[in-house]
């Protein structure tokens, strides 16, 4: 009877169960263990635990092997198995010793769950936190935003083009956390900023010896960024002669040290940047037109702040919020005049500089609210007599329907690109009759 017990007790639980002897090999298989692996007890019975699970860490680092080799316990390690047939399923693993009555050790029991609702649930909350980094309202941008969760699971190569200060390496860093290589090292560097030959030791590393002041080994960036992400910003820059270099790498993963004749490998998923049109390049001679093939398997194309002057608001918002918080001042609004003078401007140096002429704002503004005498000079000279000019009615009904249209309907939204307060926005909504 006790053992009847037992068994419907093992059968019961919603965690799955099996014990394994000391050769690694299941002598019992609990019902909720059927049901997450798909096999049956009689196909699991007798067979090695890794015919049935077929983790990726089965011929590595074995719980179950370190517990009877060990006679210590494992607690909640996330795996992921192969069911029968043929879905990964994430589970989170625990194991203990079994022992005779007199401790002699028999073998091993190993509870398990499944995990992979919980873990993609916790995906898409660290996605869309990730996501929430690239403020924007504009179809363009939306647009590529929704592609970047794909963009980032490929391990495709990637350009990004647009103008200086858009955003660019923001992208990067974004299609990088969302990618399966998130975990691995994020490295950047600037091929504009060192001259060719400091650029090769750079991105490949040198032996020692291999000049005058190569006292050691350094390992190049290449090295460093294996298993994760590379961003070679300004590529255009890249001097002829090392883009042949470059595109080695590409083609087959493999480089050489400067005075070595030792080839090295490097696993490292390649984000180039640029803010030069590398056809243009190609025609002038300045860019290999093979290289430009390799790395353009994926482009992105970054509008100028100009070309999306609904996000001025947005954006505006953001960097107050975050300066509020770095620079600890209980500045909270920007009035409708300084708002009205940053969307009439046409920020050649676009985020990158809108971000500055917030930063410049906190350090003028002493109240609660950034006054159009806050901004910098600049902007506020850039067609001043316009700054004064009300938008006559008709212009302004058009404006709010855009507006709206562009928020989806969302009133709240629609008031910070305006630049209004929900309320002004409710009153204007009834003399335009537009509700």
């Amino acid at each position: 009877m006790p053992e009847k017990i037992s068994k419907i007790i093992f059968n019961s639980i919603s965690d799955g169960v099996f014990t394994i002897d000391k050769k690694c090999r299941i002598t019992s298989f609990n019902n909720a263990a059927e049901e997450i692996t798909g096999f049956k007890k009689h196909e699991a019975i007798g067979k090695h635990c890794y015919d049935i699970f077929r983790t990726e860490i089965c011929n590595k680092r074995c719980a179950l092997k370190d517990t009877l080799k060990n006679e210590e316990p494992i607690e909640d390690v996330r795996v992921t198995i192969i069911s029968r047939n043929g879905c990964e399923v994430q589970i989170s693993v625990t194991t203990t010793i079994l022992r005779e009555e007199d401790g002699t050790i028999v073998g091993a029991v190993e509870f398990f769950r499944d995990v992979s609702e919980i873990e993609h649930l916790k995906k898409h909350v660290d996605q869309t936190r990730t996501l929430d980094k690239i403020v924007s309202l504009n179809p363009k941008m939306q647009q590529i935003i929704g592609l970047l969760p794909n963009i980032a699971a490929s391990d495709s190569n990637v350009l990004i083009h647009g103008p200086s200060g858009s955003g660019k390496e923001l992208f990067a860093q974004v299609i990088h956390n969302l990618s399966p290589r998130q975990y691995g090292p994020y490295i950047k560097i600037n091929c504009a900023a060192l001259p060719p030959n400091l650029l090769e030791s750079e991105l490949f590393g040198y032996e020692k010896g291999a000049f005058t002041d190569a006292k050691r080994d350094k390992p190049g960036q290449f090295c460093l960024a294996n298993g994760g992400t590379l961003l070679l910003d300004e590529i255009s820059e890249m001097d002829i002669s090392l883009q042949v270099k470059l595109l080695r790498v590409l083609n087959n993963g493999e480089y050489m040290p400067l005075g070595s004749s030792k080839t090295m490998h490097s696993d490292a998923r390649i984000i180039a940047a640029t803010n030069a049109n590398l056809e243009e390049e190609i025609s002038n001679g300045r860019f290999r037109e093979d290289l430009f093939y390799r790395i353009n398997v994926v482009d992105i194309k970054v509008p100028a702040l100009r070309e999306r002057p609904e996000d001025i608001p947005v954006l505006t918002e953001h960097f107050i919020n975050k300066f509020r918080r770095k620079m600890h001042k209980p500045i909270r609004h920007i009035s409708q005049q300084a708002l009205t003078m940053l969307r009439k401007y046409s920020f050649p140096g676009n985020v990158r500089e809108l971000e500055n002429a917030i930063e410049h704002c906190f350090v003028m503004c002493n109240g609660t609210e950034i006054l159009a005498d806050h901004l910098p000079n600049n902007i506020r000279r850039y067609d001043i007599h316009s700054f004064t000019q009300s938008i006559d009615e008709t212009d302004e009904k058009q404006q709010i329907i855009n507006a709206l249209r562009r928020s989806k309907g969302n009133k709240s939204k629609a008031a910070i690109e305006l630049g209004m307060h929900r309320t002004t926005l409710w009153r204007k909504l009834k003399e335009h009759k537009l509700i």
